[in-house]
């Protein structure tokens, strides 16, 4: 695996965020990196030909084949597939490529067998963006519901004044402010849970109409049935040779939703620990500075990343309405 300079990456979000929280960034790292594309591909590519296996054999697998199958995408390193990309100048292709050597040669002929490179990509993408949201994000989410959920308990008879426009109304309790971020919060989960669940996957070929599986097998939906269900997937109820666009976009749009809902929060607070208002402060460590030239500041940073983390996110969610739009059966002008 080629080593380089943390400190040389492009994107302020690889070094700066990578080093504030180092288990969040690799945790993510197993399911949204370019080495998790590729082991998403090959876990998708290997299913497919147990299933193909199975279809020609039309008995169970021998357990230990299914063993050994299985194990091939931690056996292939993501600079073979790179290797081979660079003479193919496509991406599945090479993957394809390098798979084969790894599989026993009686069963080399199955890999890839009736399938289009979007049916590998689009498939493996819906995997690990469902085993991210389940494995990583929605616990983080759930998480922070249930500190908001304690912290509003704690303080729930604890007197605050009331704002509208930014000017003092009537008295509340603090309490009662964070209940609307546990509310608001709490149903932004269910549905980030629910939209992960319903993303699909497809197994139709190069323009979604069966083309190629058809002549393998005589029902070539039920084999794309019984291949997503390996994956924990069902298939598109349409697809051409790309996935309907709106189950992801659907997702990404309830992830802004909390995201927005925690950058909501985050203003509120950090406008709460302004000089003048004072009524809550964020942890400062010992070492910690709030200025150069000023010892006596103690900055919302916190805070304040958090809603500058919204708003270099947010804008993202709009290129995915653009992906909506892919000329006749496909294009490839969301390639970026």
């Amino acid at each position: 695996m080629e080593k380089r300079n943390l400190f040389l990456n492009l994107s302020p979000l690889d070094h700066r965020y990578f080093l504030a929280n180092r288990e969040l960034y690799e945790k993510l790292s197993l399911y949204l990196s370019e080495e998790a594309n590729i082991r998403y591909c090959l876990q998708t590519e290997v299913v497919l030909l147990v299933s193909l296996l199975e279809e020609v054999q039309k008995q169970d697998l021998d357990s230990k084949l299914i063993e050994r199958l299985t194990q091939l995408p931690r056996q292939v390193q993501p600079v073979e597939v790179y290797r081979e990309e660079a003479k193919t100048h496509h991406n599945i292709r090479a993957l394809v490529n390098v798979l084969k050597t790894h599989v026993p040669p009686e069963y080399r002929y199955l890999v890839h067998l009736g399938a289009t490179s979007a049916d590998i990509l689009e498939t493996s993408a819906s995997v690990r963006i469902k085993e991210a949201m389940r494995m990583v994000i929605l616990p983080e989410v759930i998480s922070l519901v249930e500190s908001l959920c304690n912290l509003t308990l704690r303080t729930a008879e604890v007197p605050q004044i009331g704002r509208t426009h930014g000017q003092h109304a009537v008295p509340i309790t603090f309490g009662y402010a964070m209940a609307e971020y546990v509310s608001r919060l709490g149903k932004s989960v269910s549905r980030m849970e629910s939209k992960a669940s319903n993303l699909r996957g497809k197994l139709s070929g190069a323009v979604g109409a069966y083309n190629a599986t058809s002549l393998i097998v005589a029902e070539p939906e039920d084999l794309e049935r019984r291949f997503l269900e390996k994956l924990d997937l069902l298939p598109s109820d349409h697809s051409t040779q790309i996935l309907e666009p709106e189950y992801l976009l659907e997702l990404l749009l309830e992830v802004n939703t909390a995201f927005g809902i925690q950058a909501n929060l985050a203003d509120d607070l950090r406008n709460l620990q302004r000089t003048e208002i004072g009524e809550v402060r964020e942890h400062f460590g010992g070492d910690q500075v709030g200025s150069s030239t000023m010892p006596q500041k103690r900055n919302p940073w916190n805070s304040e990343h958090v809603k500058s983390l919204w708003k270099a996110f947010g804008p993202r969610i709009g290129s995915f309405f653009l992906d909506q739009v892919s000329e006749h059966q496909r294009d490839l002008t969301n390639s970026a």
